[in-house]
């Protein structure tokens, strides 16, 4: 890889029509276990390059409930099938192989970096990733654009009139879709990045 490719991460989490986890908590990012991260490596001028899908199996809540199957389109017997989140780290690790100076990781808005960084730390799972500088896409496409109201992905493909390909809210297809809104990003209105010191590597 060289230094102009990006890795694109997206990460679906277990989640709740009522947004209330089983045993009664509040759903919030301390709850929501990570099912799927969804990496794309794509070029700043929006070629995809490679992608996959890695599943993970939650051990705090095992069953996924109906709202979080119908919107991610993953099912029980993925994640049943699916290895823990360090044993899926490992494997995205070796997907990736060696990262080079000057290597970047991005995703839409700083969500996923934060829990991705949570949970490594809680697991003892060590994404190479995380040693790496991360780049905010929402907000250099929002300084592009000019857009300032709080919407989600979606929007940004409606506003260059892109339909969504695949299924919304799955991990590896919201990064792929991710890539094709690269062309149209100002990088020189790029922000300063982010590398979380407290996650261990």
């Amino acid at each position: 890889m060289i230094e102009q490719i990006l890795l694109i991460v997206d990460l679906e989490a277990t989640c709740w029509e009522n947004r209330q986890a089983p045993n009664g908590e509040a759903q919030s990012n301390d709850n929501m276990e990570i099912i799927e991260i969804g990496c794309a490596l794509a070029t700043r001028q929006g070629e995809l390059l490679d992608n996959h899908s890695f599943l993970v199996r939650p051990i705090r809540h095992p069953v996924l409930s109906d709202f979080c199957t119908e919107l991610t389109g993953i099912t029980q017997s993925m994640v049943d099938a699916a290895p823990t989140l360090p044993e899926a780290i490992e494997a995205m690790n070796a997907w990736l192989g060696n990262l080079p100076d000057g290597f970047i990781w991005c995703s839409w808005g700083n969500y996923d970096r934060l829990h991705l960084g949570a949970q490594s730390q809680e697991h003892d799972a060590r994404p190479t990733v995380l040693a790496f500088p991360h780049l905010n896409l929402k907000r250099i496409w929002r300084r592009t654009t000019g857009q300032k109201r709080k919407n989600g992905f979606a929007h940004a493909l409606a506003f260059h009139n892109l339909d969504f390909e695949g299924h919304h809210h799955r991990g590896v297809d919201d990064a792929r879709n991710m890539a094709r809104v690269l062309p149209y990003m100002d990088w020189s209105l790029e922000p300063e990045l982010l590398t979380p010191p407290e996650v261990p590597v």
